[in-house]
């Protein structure tokens, strides 16, 4: 997976800078401006109408550092915490680097799920809507024939997942010839074993010289190891590991002995979860299953989450979710990397997470883009190892969980 043309990253000094209103530490491979108001971005009037209208006042600390490179047309690796506006930085920077007058695809952002996929082509749907550029959701279960003939008309950002995108490309109907940019969001993901052949298998499609960005919230030394083979020296925005914890969300564990007494701990708290939104986090599909069965037989409401459901059921359960009808959510994994609901403060991890970067995508689903979150974590006797893992691992304290948790809300 090389670029003809590349050249090793591993020489570039890296320098810390410290974020003055986040305090948020920076590691930046070489001097980046940092511009403190997307007007200092020079983008293009409509594309900053979009900005103000979607609700963005000011950029975040990221979206002040990773855009204009991006834009610039330099590889790019972008890390920081979950819920800081990472899809915000390539969303616009994809919508001001295309050529509105060029009806072909110019812009190919990947993600690992459906969901993330779709979420980010509503953003870009959103954001640009005062421009004339037109973007597509490229998604394994939807239907092939409405991605054909969009595509056919011509699109000029898709946003997809793996399997569904490089089965356009080999159709030959998402024709890669004008392709620049290739944004990889949850990177660390989407280079583990599970997407590695896809991304080389769309990858050896696109121009020598495409530009190739990262973006996660999570990037282990691996996948940083690996991108030397496939990016021309990046402009790297790392944010230090110890600074993931999100700081306006207060952690909390219930030590619950044993599995048995998971359930009566959740009904203890049922009326705490449905103050505002709550997802309940289980290491598998089988557990959602179980744990939902056994909640609507207890006569509480809850909606369900996991890879094997239907596209259909998928769509159902989210729009569900984002309107309020429903308000707790039992899910796998696949919806803790980038699904942003607003209205989410609580999150529950009725398993502890089997490794520990997952921790940081469960729990940033609550306090999103600064706002206020509780993230609770049921702890059997035989895990207060894990906990402590955890808690080592993001310089962090978790609490016994207080009796007044829903004031915390």
């Amino acid at each position: 997976m090389s670029k003809p043309s590349s050249k090793p990253s591993g020489n570039s000094r890296d320098r810390v800078q410290t974020d003055k209103t986040s305090g948020i530490e920076f590691t930046q491979s070489r001097s980046i401006s940092v511009s403190s108001s997307f007007e200092e971005m020079d983008l293009k009037p409509n594309l900053l109408k979009g900005i103000y209208a979607y609700g963005f006042e000011k950029p975040s600390a990221i979206q002040q550092r990773a855009i204009r490179p991006i834009i610039r047309g330099l590889d790019c690796i972008a890390q920081s915490q979950s819920g800081t506006g990472k899809t915000a930085v390539f969303s616009i920077s994809s919508l001001q680097i295309v050529n509105e007058q060029l009806n072909e695809t110019q812009v190919l952002i990947i993600s690992p799920t459906r969901e993330l996929a779709e979420q980010t082509n509503k953003v870009l749907g959103a954001i640009g809507d005062f421009m004339s550029v037109r973007c597509h959701g490229c998604i394994g279960g939807k239907s092939v024939g409405l991605d054909l003939k969009a595509l056919d008309a011509g699109v000029q950002i898709v946003s997809g997942t793996p399997g569904r995108i490089f089965d356009m490309i080999r159709r030959q109907n998402l024709r890669t010839a004008k392709i620049k940019t290739l944004i990889i969001d949850e990177a660390d993901e989407m280079l583990s074993r599970g997407f590695k052949e896809q991304i080389y298998d769309i990858y050896r499609f696109l121009p020598p010289s495409t530009q190739v960005v990262l973006v996660s919230a999570t990037l282990p030394s691996d996948v940083l190891d690996m991108t030397r083979r496939f990016m021309n020296d990046p402009v790297r925005v790392l944010v230090k590991r110890d600074e993931l914890t999100l700081d306006g969300i207060r952690q909390f564990y219930v030590n619950v002995e044993q599995e048995e007494w998971k359930f009566d701990t959740l009904v203890d708290l049922y009326d705490t979860l449905t103050i505002t939104q709550a997802v309940i986090f289980c290491n598998t599909k089988q557990k959602v299953d179980w744990l939902t069965k056994k909640m609507k037989e207890a006569n509480f409401t809850v909606s369900a989450m996991h890879g094997s459901l239907t596209q259909q059921e998928r769509d159902a359960t989210m729009n569900d979710f984002r309107s309020g009808s429903s308000r707790v959510l039992i899910a796998t994994d696949l919806w803790g990397r980038g699904i942003d609901v607003q209205q989410v403060s609580l999150v529950i991890c009725y398993d502890l997470p089997t490794n520990r970067e997952l921790y940081i995508h469960r729990i940033g689903r609550s306090g999103r883009f600064g706002r206020k979150g509780v993230a609770i974590n049921f702890v059997k006797s035989d895990e207060t190892q894990i906990l402590s893992d955890i808690e080592n691992f993001y310089s962090t304290e978790i609490a016994e969980m207080p009796a007044n948790v829903s004031d915390l809300l």
